[in-house]
């Protein structure tokens, strides 16, 4: 090799051989193999256009919201995706599994968010398969944090983007509740927590809501009322579209694993509350006492 030449060079196809970096056992973040291989291809490397607000006419996902139960999590988004006063998209998905154990959603400029999921994805994965084991809701709770800080630039210029990661802890056998700010700094919420255009609403409702012993069907329902609540308030977010069949993506996180609620699951609560909105648009009311 050259002297001074990066080891990380592109793939001889003449020898058939990978770069020394591919073999080297220097880290089980992907995000780091990444940054030192190719940093171009992370998201918060890209050179952004000349504008004075990047992202203001890009698609963005507005509420995502989250609600832990005895032995679980659950976390749920609206579908709508806006650019502007203009809606973007009707059934975007925001909510995703980040691994076996956990979810993550995402709020703000959406194709950045997606790109930051599917990297966050792999990069849990890619510790598993180098480790031999699975990283703590602790570990995993700061990698994320790491890849939102690396998105810094471009928040700042108009594309940020805001996760909420959560998932089932098996060491405390509970869920857990983790948010995010701009600049990568990393808060762990108690009980539920909202993110978006519309979380203020969305809280709200489930500040009424919520009670420490939820079914697991009932936290999934909190989850759709308050996401009704924040649809009647914010233009951004999107409320069950019964005419269209396009109702929120909802998410349950155990000792049992992540499982998404079916289609027909989610209609039928998604149904429920329009119904019963009929008779008090207010929605249900917590007792004072």
């Amino acid at each position: 090799m050259v002297e001074g030449r990066s080891r990380v060079a592109s793939h001889d196809s003449r020898i058939g051989r990978l770069p020394g970096l591919f073999a080297g056992p220097d880290t089980s973040s992907f995000t780091e193999f990444l940054g030192a291989y190719n940093p171009e291809l992370l998201p918060g490397r890209r050179s952004l256009p000349a504008a004075a607000r990047a992202g203001e006419e890009l698609p963005h996902a507005t509420t995502i919201v989250a609600v832990t139960y005895p032995g679980g999590v659950v976390v749920a988004g609206d579908r709508r995706a806006t650019a502007g006063n203009v809606i973007a998209q009707r059934d975007v998905e925001k909510v995703f599994r980040a691994d076996e154990f956990s979810a993550i959603a995402v709020a703000g400029t959406a194709g950045i968010g997606m790109e930051l999921i599917r990297l966050f994805q792999v990069e849990l994965e890619h510790y598993e398969k180098r480790e031999g084991r699975t990283l703590s809701m602790e570990g995993k709770a700061n990698r994320l944090a790491t890849l939102v800080r690396g998105n810094l630039g471009m928040a700042m210029q108009g594309l940020a983007v805001v996760p909420l990661f959560a998932g089932y802890d098996e060491e405390r056998d509970g869920g857990r509740i983790f948010s995010y700010d701009p600049a990568g700094g990393r808060y762990e919420e108690r009980d539920f927590y909202s993110i978006g255009s519309g979380s203020v609403f969305a809280r709200g409702a489930l500040k009424k809501l919520w009670r420490p012993d939820l079914s697991p069907e009932d936290a999934a329902l909190v989850c759709v009322q308050a996401l009704y609540d924040a649809a009647d308030d914010d233009s951004a977010t999107g409320g069950p579209d019964l005419s269209r069949g396009i109702f929120p993506v909802v998410a349950v996180v155990s000792d049992e694993g992540y499982r998404r609620l079916g289609e027909d699951e989610v209609g039928a609560l998604a149904r429920s509350v329009v119904e019963g909105r009929n008779d008090s648009p207010g929605g249900p009311t917590a007792p004072l006492r």
